[in-house]
């Protein structure tokens, strides 16, 4: 008898201590920003509600290949940025496969593809069709963000494919201040420039700007942007889980926060506790069904870090 307690007592404490070390993995969330302001816009408002819990928050900056394989890997533990139909490719080898999960849809509305000043929508640029026509005034350039992106990939595939007769044309990667940079640029010159624009950004309402027809096949129309989690995270930690399923964005909320980010020059943490300040009504959806790390009540937790 003294022998199966000790046994017992020794699953117990085996037990016990796998839970400790789980409930640990829960503490620290570990998310991804791949360089671009919506996603540092959404990560914000995520750590200001996690912290607020009384979680800790880790955001590591990666290329979005990197961080679907520390998805996969399990070094990632949420990405808020599945741009679809944009990152279709990614989906099929990652998600669809089963290695990492998609636990909701967090954005709809979402424009991605080719965009151009207004000034050159109407001198007569408005479809992928028109670039070619204009290829000495464009310099036979597209400007795209980071390497590796899904929308840099869908540009490649078009100018190896020769679609459009762009097979002669030069994708120019870089980071998205920096392609912005040049765009405005090209604006005060009023110099030809097409270049990868999507909704929500601030971009929409600091310039003139229009999207060109015709990319569909590549970039999809009327997409959708879906929060990832590494494979069985929701079932290892379930009230952050539920916290990240219940966070849905609008373009409006989104626009605002980067918009006081460019325009007022504050940080994105800054600028995602004035939105929530100003809307706590909003608190009632994102916190449902979830409580403080502790088990406490979520709300009065949130709000009193505000």
């Amino acid at each position: 008898m003294r022998r199966l307690s000790t046994s017992i007592i020794a699953v117990v404490l085996s037990l016990a201590s796998l839970g400790a070390r789980a409930e640990s993995d829960c503490t620290t969330v570990k998310m991804a920003d791949p360089g671009w302001s919506d996603i540092a816009a959404t990560n914000a408002v995520a750590r200001l509600l996690l912290e607020g819990l009384g979680y800790k928050t880790r955001v590591d900056s990666l290329a979005v290949p990197i961080i679907y394989g520390g998805l996969r890997d399990g070094l990632v533990d949420v990405f808020l940025g599945n741009w679809m139909p944009a990152q279709q490719g990614f989906h099929d080898k990652f998600v669809a496969s089963g290695e990492v999960q998609q636990l909701a849809r967090n954005l709809e509305g979402t424009q991605f593809t080719l965009a151009v000043p207004e000034y050159v929508w109407e001198a007569g640029v408005r479809d992928f069709t028109d670039l070619q026509h204009f290829a000495d005034q464009f310099d036979q350039k597209i400007y795209g963000i980071g390497a590796g992106s899904p929308a840099n990939l869908s540009l490649k595939d078009i100018i190896k494919r020769n679609a459009f007769n762009l097979g002669d044309w030069k994708l120019v990667e870089s980071s998205e201040q920096a392609m912005l940079a040049q765009v405005h640029r090209a604006a005060k010159r009023q110099r030809f420039i097409a270049f990868l624009g999507w909704t929500p950004h601030p971009m929409n309402v600091q310039m003139k700007l229009r999207y060109l027809s015709g990319g569909e096949q590549w970039f999809g129309s009327n997409g959708s942007v879906y929060t990832l989690t590494r494979k069985g995270y929701p079932q290892a930690c379930p009230n952050v889980a539920r916290l990240f399923d219940n966070l849905k964005f609008s373009q409006d909320m989104e626009n605002t926060i980067m918009a006081q980010v460019v325009d007022n020059k504050v940080s994105y943490e800054t600028a995602a506790k004035a939105w929530v300040q100003a809307h706590p009504a909003q608190l009632d959806h994102w916190l449902e069904g979830v409580t403080r790390l502790d088990g406490g009540d979520a709300r009065s937790a949130v709000k009193a870090s505000l």
